[in-house]
């Protein structure tokens, strides 16, 4: 190397050099990195938005009416509205009373008259409904035309079967005061709810009550059609109820407002994209439901719904998810008579709308929006 000066001198002339860009360099990415009151660092802008999670309970089995639930979690609302649903299938209006008041669930679906009678047994746990997407209840008597049935009157005399809890059974007394039957002319027989299409097509029973979404599949499964059937429905017989609502226990609501503001916010915007797009609805259910479940009786279930439950006038002008304050004032006061209780809750009782959207958000969508499901 001595015999070569020069050479070495621009070897470590060259490697000085490249140390003090090295350097430079890596003093450049640090201060690049370094978090500023003006520039948030990367990670916190790419860290995922924390989810709450609610737990909901169905009514009953996951079924095509439930669309909007599962339309809105396909499409990201929940998530847009940091909600994070996990759902279960119910076992009636009662048992999901039970179990929200139980703290099993946050909310659920159930109607608000059996809700009614839990909260005048259970002062200390009462649930409220915060939204009614079924602005029309399903509650109808069906009869095969067989049976030769042509009316309500003519089911004096007759058997009728429902479970024990059905709503529209217990609201018979009701019914028949309105339709001019001798409400104990009847003679009602109990089963399973899984049993009650299967009693009448075998001719046990003359006629059964209940949801017809939840009646009429098992009946087409039997083999029979519309054209089969009469079908008395209790909103052309002078009991004009609220559908299926979402219930919550009035403590959690108090500790946890925004939270139920968020899942009505994604559940409503779930509705309005239903009613848009029903076959969307359709199939987003038969995605989240397993093989044992039948596309044709969930297609009738949601078409069911809605052609006939989820949009009217009134919810043309109130919103999706409103009630009609003298509407419901007089379905009270018939729930409090046909279900014997003791007092007549006020409507702020039953139904507490301060934790919807505003009308502007919660639109049913125009009738030229609104695709059918054929």
């Amino acid at each position: 190397m001595s015999q070569h000066p020069m050479k070495w001198t621009l070897l470590k002339a060259g490697f000085v050099t490249a140390c003090l860009l090295f350097v430079t360099s890596c003093q450049t990415n640090i201060e690049a990195t370094v978090p500023t009151a003006e520039s948030p660092t990367t990670a916190a802008q790419s860290e995922p938005k924390q989810l709450k999670k609610v737990r909901f309970t169905l009514s009953w089995l996951l079924q095509g009416v439930d669309a909007p639930l599962t339309l809105a979690m396909e499409r990201g609302y929940f998530a847009e509205e940091g909600v994070e649903v996990e759902f279960s299938r119910g076992f009636g209006s009662s048992d999901t009373a039970g179990k929200i008041a139980a703290g099993q669930y946050d909310l659920g679906f159930g109607d608000m008259y059996s809700m009614i009678e839990f909260n005048q047994k259970n002062p200390d746990q009462k649930l409220v409904a915060v939204a009614v997407p079924y602005n029309r209840a399903p509650y109808a008597i069906i009869s095969l035309k067989d049976r030769n049935i042509t009316s309500p009157k003519e089911l004096a005399g007759k058997k009728l079967g429902a479970p024990a809890g059905d709503t529209p059974r217990r609201l018979w007394r009701i019914f028949a005061d309105s339709t001019g039957v001798e409400p104990n002319s009847v003679n009602w027989v109990t089963m399973e709810p899984r049993l009650r299409e299967s009693f009448l097509l075998k001719g046990e029973v003359d006629a059964i009550s209940g949801f017809i979404y939840s009646m009429l599949p098992s009946l087409v499964k039997g083999g029979k059609s519309l054209n089969d059937l009469n079908i008395f429905y209790y909103k052309e017989n002078g009991l004009d109820f609220y559908g299926n609502a979402v219930l919550v226990k009035e403590s959690f609501l108090k500790e946890n407002p925004d939270l139920v503001k968020s899942f009505l916010a994604a559940y409503l915007r779930g509705l309005q994209d239903t009613l848009k797009d029903p076959e969307a609805g359709l199939e987003s259910v038969l995605a989240k439901g397993d093989q044992t479940m039948s596309r044709d009786a969930e297609k009738l279930r949601l078409k069911l719904a809605v052609d006939n439950f989820l949009v009217n006038p009134e919810v043309e002008k109130n919103g999706l998810g409103a009630v009609d304050p003298v509407r419901f004032e007089q379905s009270i006061q018939q729930t409090v008579q046909g279900f014997g209780l003791s007092q007549t809750p006020a409507i702020k009782e039953v139904f507490n709308s301060d934790f919807l959207p505003p009308l502007s958000e919660r639109q049913a969508p125009a009738a030229a929006e609104r695709k059918s499901l054929e």
